[in-house]
């Protein structure tokens, strides 16, 4: 097993899925983040109802270490009262792609 994930978070919009995207790459906080072309339907109980929902997907690639980081700043942009922040482990993978994930997603060194 590596130290990589896919997180995963669904949106309400294209343009909030597409701005979470962003922010999480330009931050180093992940290497990649698929944003999935078309909605997903999701079928879920929300407050005793069960509900539907048109939803747009991220696969977000990162490191374990940076999950809480992701977790705080999806909570911070997202609009939902409670999005979906889930992860699940890359098991293997190509030598070369993770560790361009890792090199990506190192904390850029502070100038002096």
């Amino acid at each position: 097993m590596t130290d990589k994930i896919i997180a995963l978070v669904t949106c309400a919009s294209r343009v909030e899925a597409r701005r979470i995207a962003r922010v999480l790459v330009e931050s180093r906080l992940a290497a990649c983040v698929n944003v999935i072309g078309a909605p997903v339907e999701s079928i879920y109980t929300w407050q005793g109802k069960v509900e539907t929902a048109r939803e747009f997907l991220l696969l977000i690639k990162t490191s374990r270490k940076r999950f809480a980081a992701i977790e705080s700043r999806v909570r911070r942009m997202h609009s939902y009262d409670l999005p979906e922040i889930v992860a699940v482990p890359i098991e293997r993978g190509s030598q070369p792609y993770l560790a361009w994930i890792s090199k990506t997603t190192k904390r850029a060194k502070a100038h002096a």
